[in-house]
């Protein structure tokens, strides 16, 4: 009996020890699901996200439609965190919603950087595919705002040396609906080619587009006149980036997110910066970029200086992405947090994921990572939903690539093929004869910036807006203020539960001998 009372008790406390590394410690309440919708500018880095999640235990679903949807089924509570690029007061100037999301509450979350990538399906006069289209800030907005039709127009020979294209129409392709990858691309073509997009914009009042305040982007293009005649409208992402790379719609050029190009293998336009140099949306080149956005108070971002700075090495099509949560202080659009524990511990879990060990494989799948200060605001924003002390990141505790100088495998652009076979010099211009730009060198493994480049982290000023992306919230990260006691985190309860699996047999069968010898 004493032995009996001995292996029950051995099971007790197995069981014990189980429940402890599933539940995280003693009277922690257990996590709920939570559920996100929204933004597909993030939806391949979400599936990373959360399959990432998934392993550690943190049950998280989110679903990829677009941005205005995730906010206002954030709003109407039918998900429990949206994902977009499309600002609340953007969204109710440009009559795409947001009332609901206003009442609910919320806070605006960096969790990656990534750009809009200009994809496109073009032969030349030979009948062989086009993969090495160049072209100007000022040519992609002539050409989305309909002022350039044709392939064979002069100002696209004159990008890409002077070889010309058929002299074929141009489809444009692009979301059907309302999306904020529209708005963001718009914005975009509304710097780059300002008369143009102003003629686009005035002709489309009537046609599906709206009458928009000044500074309002347009959230879907037209559904009728002339112009929708000329547009092949699809519903998401995925779609465009098939359509195009199965080569399915013929002369076309469509605007979609860079990680659905790299996913579908399609080619993506080399888009010349405000140093005249041509660029594609590689972490690097995104990083450099998305040093000059300005982050106002609340994280939102002003993105006039990414489209015009004169770093050679930007992408001007870059931005960031964000996740709309509720949050109980410390914006004066909070309304209180989730009123469930299960899920504030979910969403606490998750954010930290996303702000470290989920940034490893951005670079890889067509984003960049967020810079050191941006992930300490993810931080920051679980404090603001939980109303404790934010948790300070480091290069000893985070795993983002960033805390290292690094941006992580994938980083590195591929040489530019015209400058490469001499028809271009590397700063854009015409080469002066054949060969005379010279070949470029290969890019170097995907590695990103040494260490101190403010590609990848953050200037120590507080007040600098443009600190790789930083705001004037900016602080240093500074090592964690707090003791996880040995099994700290997820991972030390999966090692726990792992030391349990591994020992208590070992123990019960030594048990056991000792009773047979008896």
């Amino acid at each position: 009996m004493t032995t009996l009372r001995r292996l029950g008790a051995l099971a007790g406390v197995s069981a014990l020890l189980l429940s402890i590394s599933v539940t995280g410690a003693p009277g922690a309440a257990a996590l709920s699901r939570v559920t996100g919708s929204g933004s597909s500018y993030v939806g391949v880095a979400m599936t990373d996200w959360q399959n990432g999640a998934t392993s550690r235990g943190i049950p998280v679903n989110y679903s990829a439609t677009n941005s205005p949807a995730g906010v206002n089924q954030y709003g109407d509570r039918t998900v429990d965190f949206g994902g977009t690029e499309a600002e609340v007061s953007s969204l109710l100037a440009a009559g795409g919603g947001g009332v609901t999301a206003q009442t609910r509450g919320y806070q605006y979350v960096p969790d990656v950087a990534g750009a809009v990538a200009v994809m496109y399906n073009v032969t030349d006069q030979a009948g062989k595919r086009v993969d090495y289209l160049h072209l100007t800030r000022e040519v992609i907005g002539r050409i989305f705002s309909r002022d350039i039709t044709r392939w064979s127009d002069p100002a696209i020979t004159a990008t890409n040396g002077g070889k010309s294209l058929p002299d074929q129409p141009i489809t444009l392709v692009g979301r059907t609906g309302q999306s904020g990858t529209t708005a963001l691309f718009y914005d975009f073509i509304a710097h780059a080619a300002p008369d143009a997009y102003q003629r686009f914009v005035s002709r489309n009042v009537g046609n599906g587009m709206g009458s928009l305040p000044a500074g309002v982007r347009p959230i879907q293009l037209p559904e009728r006149g002339p112009d929708a005649d000329w547009y092949r409208l699809l519903a998401d992402s995925d779609q465009i980036a098939q359509a195009i790379g199965k080569a399915t719609i013929p002369f076309s050029i469509a605007y979609d997110e860079f990680a659905y190009a790299q996913r579908h293998n399609v080619p993506a336009a080399w888009v010349q910066n405000g140093a005249g140099q041509y660029t594609q949306p590689y972490a690097e080149n995104i990083a450099s970029a998305l040093k000059f956005a300005e982050l106002r108070p609340d994280l939102s971002q002003k993105l006039d200086k990414v489209y015009s700075n004169t770093d050679p090495k930007t992408y001007p099509i870059s931005a960031y992405s964000y996740i709309m949560m509720p949050c109980t202080s410390g914006r004066d659009t909070c309304r209180g947090g989730y009123g469930d524990q299960g899920k504030t511990d979910t969403m606490t879990a998750f954010l930290e994921h996303v702000a470290c060990d989920g940034q490893i494989n951005m670079a890889r799948i067509g984003y960049s990572p967020l810079p050191p200060n941006l992930s300490q605001e993810i931080m920051n924003s679980n404090a603001r939903l939980t109303g404790q002390p934010p948790k300070q990141l480091n290069a000893g505790n985070c795993a983002n690539p960033t805390f290292r100088g690094s941006l992580g495998a994938g980083a590195a652009s591929p040489p530019d093929p015209l400058v490469t076979a001499g028809i271009i010099a590397p700063n854009g211009k015409p080469a002066a004869g054949p060969g005379a730009g010279g070949p470029s060198k290969p890019a170097g493994p995907g590695t990103g910036p040494a260490t101190g480049d403010k590609t990848a982290t953050a200037t120590a000023n507080p007040d600098e807006e443009s600190a790789g992306g930083g705001s004037k919230n900016w602080r240093e990260a500074a090592p964690a203020a707090y003791d996880e006691g040995g099994f700290g985190g997820f991972g030390g309860w999966a090692a726990l539960v792992l030391f349990v699996a591994i020992v208590t047999p070992l123990v019960v069968r030594g048990v056991i001998r000792k009773l047979r010898r008896a």
